[in-house]
């Protein structure tokens, strides 16, 4: 493994980031649950949820992270786990095969963001969950970010009906998050 992921890795599985276990809470896997880990990385919902569901596939633009959480899979003796690799905006894969999905801390720099709600809304079978964990926008902070209020809005465009806003007490890097929840709704 090369300096430069190897890096990268050690940064992912060193940030502060809301804990998979609070994700369950809204996410309410089942052993039924085929989901989909969006923005996947290294695998700290990947890994953990595949207990709790039939399936899960780990989609990231990042193959070579994918390989990585694909070992720690195996090293763990996890076999549900699918490794996709590929863009939000034009996802490879079927419509309607998701009963769940979530993106933590994954969404905020794709462009155009429209075009990847209404990807994960077209995985997502009817009546489908979205969890969408995100870094509030404030001012002074120049990173990128996508506010609640626009991507509830953009959620809601994409077909999704918002059944909860959260505003946890808990930050990521010292910044406040937002959790959302919709269901998919009529097709669009």
């Amino acid at each position: 493994m090369d300096v430069r992921l190897q890096r990268k890795i050690h940064n992912l599985e060193n940030i502060d980031r809301v804990e998979a276990k609070e994700v369950f809470k809204y996410l309410s896997p089942s052993n039924e649950d085929h989901v989909l880990d969006l923005g996947a990385g290294t695998g700290y919902i990947s890994l953990a949820i595949a207990k709790h569901v039939q399936s899960v596939v780990a989609f990231d633009f990042d193959s070579e992270i994918l390989q990585y959480l694909e070992e720690m899979a195996t090293h763990k003796k996890i076999k549900n786990i699918d490794i996709s690799v590929g863009d939000f905006t034009e996802m490879n894969l079927v419509s309607e095969s998701f009963d769940k999905s979530v993106a933590s801390i994954s969404l905020h720099e794709v462009q155009p963001l429209s075009t990847a709600l209404r990807e994960i809304h077209r995985v997502l079978k009817e009546n489908g969950m979205f969890v969408c964990i995100e870094i509030e926008k404030v001012d002074g902070i120049q990173a990128p970010r996508v506010s609640s209020e626009e991507m509830r809005e953009e959620m809601i465009k994409a077909g999704f009906t918002i059944e909860e806003v959260i505003f946890p007490e808990m930050d990521v890097a010292g910044q406040p998050v937002y959790i959302i929840v919709g269901l998919k709704s009529e097709s669009k």
